[in-house]
């Protein structure tokens, strides 16, 4: 069962921001703590920045994946696109249906509020996720016909 987090549920928050936490530390990548990850959310949801998706486990109700959505006015159209920044799952739990719970309720709400275009990121070595971004319908938009794309970061 996917539900979206509201602003003012400290449980669900406290299930996402774990979650998060989790998936950064999985990684190796740096990660405020949870509390701090929660109050995040909570401000990014309160002003309308993020759509904030968790996953639970049907028997217990326990936070098992989450997505992290943003959407905002496309240049290209008078629709908004959506970018969706997280998805992640525990890894005890993948394989279960959950990334394609997520990233299927992700793309209806992001419809819902206007959105007429998704991305997603992954890295070139996460075969799960891409095989998971290609069931969803996504396509990738480099290599086949396309320059190989380049992603770059810098701390401000």
């Amino acid at each position: 069962m996917v539900i979206e987090v509201r602003a003012d549920s400290r449980r669900e928050l406290a299930a996402a921001a774990q979650l998060l936490h989790d998936f950064n530390t999985e990684y190796s990548e740096p990660t405020p703590p949870p509390e701090q990850l929660a109050a995040r959310l909570a401000q990014l949801l309160g002003d309308h920045h993020v759509v904030v998706l968790l996953a639970q486990e049907p028997e217990t109700g326990a936070g098992v994946g989450v997505a992290v959505m943003r959407l905002q006015p496309s240049v290209w159209s008078t629709a908004h696109e959506a970018y969706l920044a997280e998805l992640y799952v525990l890894p005890g739990q993948r394989g279960r249906g959950y990334g394609r719970e997520l990233i299927t309720e992700a793309i209806r709400v992001a419809r819902d509020q206007g959105a007429d275009y998704a991305l997603v990121v992954t890295s070139e070595d996460d075969g799960l996720a891409q095989r998971l971004y290609e069931a969803a319908g996504f396509r990738r938009t480099e290599g086949e016909g396309g320059p190989l794309l380049r992603a770059y970061e810098r701390d401000l």
